[in-house]
């Protein structure tokens, strides 16, 4: 645990430092949000109604940005050697990054949610089921996409293979956060039953994720 504490406070720090993908995803996810409106028009039945799914796919794209720079950027520098050769396990060191990339992409973007949700003219009760999915969901995205991320760690400029290799995976999550989100508001479904999925969609994506993540920076070596 204190190695798992150490790895996460240095990802964490170096994020703080550099700025870090978390600024950008914030702000690509506010150029999305903003620029689908104007897109779609001033109809605001239309915009509330389709809103959470805006966010979601928001979400998405958003965690892609410095995705590719997950395990890349200690790739170049030699800390993934000395990380891999460690006594620690590789899959705590996955682990740690991937919480780290989370704390500073994933979670930032849900807890902004509902001020963005502002721009697509959602209700209140849409905006804190929206938000809360997010929270709920956003950890099964970095997880997957830390797997793609172990994949391209040694090809340079990888972003586009990344985003091949992990947009298809993270459609399940986007299909279960936007029919979670939609159920909050009123339908067949309880809101409970989508949001249960999620929330075990993130949970197998941590485990299945971390373990495949490591695997494939074993292989890549």
């Amino acid at each position: 645990m204190r190695a798992f504490s150490a790895l996460l406070a240095r990802d964490l720090k170096l994020a703080a430092r550099v700025g870090g993908s978390g600024a950008l995803s914030l702000v690509f996810f506010l150029m999305i949000v903003v620029l689908v409106p104007f897109a779609l028009g001033p109809d605001m039945n239309l915009l509330s109604r389709i809103g959470p799914a805006i966010l979601w796919l928001s979400a998405v794209l958003a965690t892609l940005i410095g995705l590719d720079r997950l395990f890349q950027s200690d790739e170049e520098d030699g800390s993934l050697d000395l990380m891999t050769g460690a006594a620690v396990p590789l899959e705590l060191v996955v682990l740690a990054k991937v919480l780290a990339s989370w704390l500073t992409t994933g979670l930032p973007l849900a807890l902004a949610s509902p001020l963005f949700g502002l721009l697509v003219a959602l209700s209140p009760k849409a905006m804190g089921a929206t938000a809360l999915t997010l929270a709920l969901g956003t950890p099964a995205l970095a997880f997957i996409g830390a797997v793609g991320a172990a994949l391209t760690a040694t090809i340079r400029r990888g972003g586009l293979i990344l985003a091949i290799i992990v947009l298809p995976l993270m459609v399940p999550t986007l299909i279960f956060g936007v029919s979670a989100a939609e159920a909050a508001l009123g339908g067949t479904v309880p809101f409970t039953t989508p949001l249960t999925v999620l929330a075990a969609l993130s949970l197998i994506a941590a485990v299945v994720g971390t373990l495949a993540a490591a695997a494939a920076l074993r292989w890549s070596e």
